[in-house]
């Protein structure tokens, strides 16, 4: 453990497999050990389909119970046989004359049940001690001894067959295929992903070993249907041809979560409250004998570890590369982002006040303008207070060159201290003086307010610009005071 220290980093705290006993327990669909935790009842007329299929239900039951057929079988064949060769001997007195030594009966030395049954048994394992026989004056005994060859024939190579099959499943080499305890969720490339590892215990290989994910969660359709164990497709590599495995040493098994993995909107707090189970089977074939393997597994949502990752198992000795299994199932921390993917593009696609494009149907005036209003508190500070009262809204522009033109008082306003403006001349009051000031009024500020939009653009380039500027856009009456 020091050594993983060491190669990662204090800052990777390693983590057991173990989980603890604090977590929730449910019910699951797929056991740890591959097992389908589903149970068929109510079958009524149906249960007559497993007899049509007996091989394969004869296999399918647990070993207590084929060896239990297996020896009633045996002992029922027996007994039926035994007692079909006494009733022979029966029905043809052979039992009461077996001291005569001029009687030739149908088995020789047969005179009583045991003696029967003796003589089935050497028959039918062709024992054949030679005390006794069958004679060529016994037709009944000759069918039934061909009747006995062929049943007992029968009967040895569907037990025998059963039995054989049985001991020789797939089922067993899956034993030997180890999937890690839980699976992790953390970063690979820039990209978030689902992992779990596999192994193979034997040297033996796994011929194309495929492997495949499926999640199991319940959900509710748009047209209100409720499925309770809708199954979903997690990619793993099909694309790409990562799921055809190289099972030599443990491989890392990588779903990678985008925009069409159901895990799209998972992140490190919503995987609190989701339940789901996430089933993992593994196909190939085997090696030594050519029978294709079936491995499962599943992990629960408590089984998912945010921002963890497998520990490494390789190591490179004298000329062989070592696994070192007692680190299989271990994991660390590593530094992820606690966002799903969902909100991880979002946050990318947020546009920028000072990059968001502006469109090209605006006209430049309006594409300055828009510029401008982000500073337009700043910038307007810049202006002579006589001007900023000025460039106010335009529904008070006449009302407050009224009051400008009715002063007889000396006003001054500077811009860097360079412009002063003096005292205003009175001016009357009559009506169409007082329209002519309202047209100059707008005139100042649709004005002040291009030449605001031109400031912003050259970056408001200098001092002495400005001023001018503002110079060329004061009213008439204010240019002959002036002078």
């Amino acid at each position: 453990m020091s050594a993983v220290r060491r190669k990662f980093g204090d800052e990777y705290q390693a983590v057991g497999s173990a989980r603890g006993s604090a977590h929730r327990q449910r019910q699951r669909f797929v056991d740890k050990n591959g097992r389908c935790n589903v149970q068929h009842g109510n079958l009524g007329g149906e249960s007559s389909r497993y007899l049509s299929d007996l091989f394969t239900t004869l296999v399918d039951l647990k070993w207590r119970w084929n060896l239990l057929i297996f020896l009633l079988t045996y002992t029922v064949a027996w007994l039926v046989m035994a007692s079909m060769w006494w009733g022979i001997a029966y029905l043809r007195g052979d039992l009461h004359r077996v001291h005569d030594e001029t009687y030739s009966p149908c088995v020789v030395n047969v005179y009583n049940f045991p003696s029967a049954f003796l003589f089935f048994i050497e028959t039918e394992a062709t024992i054949g001690y030679g005390h006794r026989y069958i004679t060529e004056r016994c037709p009944e005994g000759i069918v039934l001894f061909l009747f006995q060859s062929l049943l007992g024939s029968i009967v040895d190579a569907f037990l025998i067959g059963c039995m054989f099959i049985k001991m020789s499943q797939p089922k067993k080499r899956a034993e030997t295929l180890m999937f890690s305890h839980a699976a992790v969720v953390s970063q690979r490339d820039g990209k978030l992903c689902l992992m779990f590892r596999v192994g193979n215990l034997r040297n033996s290989h796994m011929v194309s070993a495929q492997i495949r994910c499926k999640l199991i969660k319940s959900r509710q359709t748009p047209e209100g249907e409720f499925l309770p164990l809708d199954q979903c497709e997690l990619d793993v590599g099909f694309g790409t041809g990562a799921d055809q495995l190289f099972l030599v040493s443990p491989l890392t098994i990588c779903h990678e979560i985008n925009s069409k993995s159901p895990f799209f909107c998972l992140s490190q707090r919503s995987l609190r409250s989701e339940q789901f189970e996430i089933v993992v089977i593994l196909e190939g074939i085997v090696e030594t004998t050519g029978m294709t393997c079936q491995a499962r597994t599943s992990y629960t949502e408590d089984e998912v570890l945010w921002g963890h990752r497998f520990l490494p198992v390789m190591s490179l000795e004298d000329g062989f590369f070592r696994v070192d299994y007692s680190q299989f199932h271990a994991t660390f921390e590593v530094p992820t982002p606690p966002y799903s993917v969902k909100e991880q593009e979002e946050n990318l696609c947020l546009p920028s006040p000072l990059n968001s494009p502006i469109s090209s149907n605006k006209s430049k005036r309006e594409q300055f303008f828009s510029l401008d209003c982000i500073d337009i508190a700043g910038e307007k500070n810049k202006l002579p207070s006589k001007l900023q009262k000025i460039s106010l809204r335009t529904e008070d522009l006449p009302r407050k060159a009224l009051r400008m033109s009715s002063s007889n008082v000396e006003k001054t306003c500077r811009t860097g201290d360079l412009l002063t403006i003096q005292q205003v001349s009175p001016i009357s009051n009559s009506k169409d003086r007082d329209e002519g000031i309202q047209l100059k009024a707008l005139k100042i500020n649709d004005e002040s307010l291009a030449t605001a939009d031109l400031e912003f653009q050259k970056k408001l380039q200098s001092i002495c610009a400005l001023e001018m500027n503002l110079e060329d856009n004061l009213p008439a009456k204010l240019h002959k005071n002036e002078l």
